[in-house]
């Protein structure tokens, strides 16, 4: 084995570990968002959502994402053993490190979901949900965008998942809060009440350890050790401490107090809207996607909470759908470099017209087609055969006692 090999063997595992500690991160920012009474459950949640879809992503998923394209749809070689497959990128790679890398990737498209319906939903239909979206949903985006399928043919650019990740899993955290309906006391005679979480330093424990490992997802989508980890590092960082800063300012000025939840999630809003172009956009591009993105969290949570009434606890829709589609489209306007290819892919606004954004915009929207269909059905079917959503007793006493029969703080007062 050559040295060249080993060292992108070496920095593709790196990055693996650093996306499977976003699980972690994810937890704490979910946990810290809610309130005590429900921070066992959330814990539960996220670990099955790794262990479970690890399982069925090896066996199912990645086939349908790498296997040999049927009509550009989905693969449909290499089930149950996906490391005999022949993948191209297994030269350099290997089966288990390629398969490795993409499992955690597809580990955090299902934990997305699970701040988005916390607090109130039965913990066995959150567990086939999450089995689903590991299995078919997000594989068959996975197929069309980065398994060489449809949207990949037309030149579709999603470098490290903005829709593939991210706004699969906000379609789907949308869908499934508005089917599981709102916490009890969200929404009463017309008025939104505020159900703030119970420890603000867990969340941002959490958002400082996805803000470390995103250096991980992004960078490493490079499948390689490359003369791009720089480039695609600045431009991630600088989205999110653009969108923070903007989100800050906004947030000050608005309820005249700058707001600390509110903060964080601009960072998160900063790191998804950057994911989809952070190989292909300037830094400089990438400073106005972050300020974007800082617009969008406050003025998309607001909108999603005040207008459309679906309660989403840790604002999982905003920092995820909403960023997630606005980051997709604005590589059509950003896009301007390309480092170590002949031909660079260039946006609206660096005079490579509208050809881009209309394929940004297509890939888009039937992403967001599919993901919305497939978990509408789902959780209709879950909602009318084994039921969604806990009883309002058992809301009241806590998801830990209910679920779990156990207490995340038992020896201190929970509510």
């Amino acid at each position: 084995m050559e040295l060249s090999q080993l060292l992108n063997i070496v920095w593709v595992m790196v990055g693996s570990v650093l996306v499977f500690f976003m699980q972690a991160g994810f937890a704490m920012v979910e946990t810290g968002f809610t309130r005590a009474k429900n921070a066992s459950n959330i814990i539960m949640k996220n670990v099955m959502d790794f262990t479970i879809g690890s399982i069925v992503f090896y066996l199912i998923g990645f086939s349908l994402m790498f296997g040999d394209s049927v009509g550009g749809i989905f693969g449909g070689s290499g089930f149950l053993s996906p490391e005999k497959l022949g993948l191209s990128v297994f030269a350099d790679l290997t089966p288990p490190v390629f398969i490795f890398f993409q499992t955690v990737f597809c580990a955090t498209a299902a934990t997305i979901v699970s701040g988005a319906v916390a607090e109130r939903t039965k913990f066995l239909p959150y567990l086939i949900f999450s089995a689903v979206i590991s299995m078919v949903i997000y594989p068959v985006v996975g197929h069309w965008i980065w398994g060489g399928g449809w949207l990949s043919k037309i030149g579709f650019v999603d470098f490290a998942g903005s829709t593939v990740v991210h706004s699969v899993g906000g379609w789907a955290a949308l869908v499934g809060a508005a089917m599981v309906g709102p916490r009890i006391g969200k929404y009463v005679k017309g008025k939104v009440n505020a159900l703030p979480g119970h420890n603000i330093t867990l969340g941002a424990l959490g958002v400082f350890i996805l803000w470390m490992c995103w250096f991980g997802f992004n960078a490493g989508s490079t499948l390689g050790a490359t003369d791009e980890l720089g480039h695609i590092a600045m431009t991630t960082n600088l989205a999110a401490c653009a969108a923070a800063f903007t989100t800050m300012l906004i947030t000050w000025i608005r309820y005249g107090k700058p707001d600390v939840s509110m903060t964080l999630n601009g960072v998160l809003a900063g790191l998804v809207a950057i994911t989809a172009g952070c190989q292909v956009v300037t830094i400089k591009g990438a400073l106005v996607i972050g300020v974007v993105a800082g617009f969008l969290i406050v003025f998309g949570i607001e909108f999603i909470d005040k207008v459309v009434k679906v309660d989403d606890p840790v604002g999982a829709v905003g920092v995820h759908c909403l960023n997630g589609v606005a980051g997709t489209l604005m590589v059509g306007l950003f896009a301007n470099y390309m480092p170590g290819t002949e031909s660079a892919i260039t946006g609206l606004l660096y005079g490579g017209g509208l050809s881009l954004l209309g394929v940004q915009a297509l890939g888009a929207a039937s992403v967001a087609a599919w993901t919305i269909g497939t978990s509408f059905l789902l959780f209709g079917i879950l909602k009318k055969t084994i039921g969604l959503r806990v009883t309002e007793q058992e809301e009241t006493i806590g998801l830990d006692i209910h679920e779990h029969n156990t207490q995340a703080y038992a020896d201190f007062m929970v509510k």
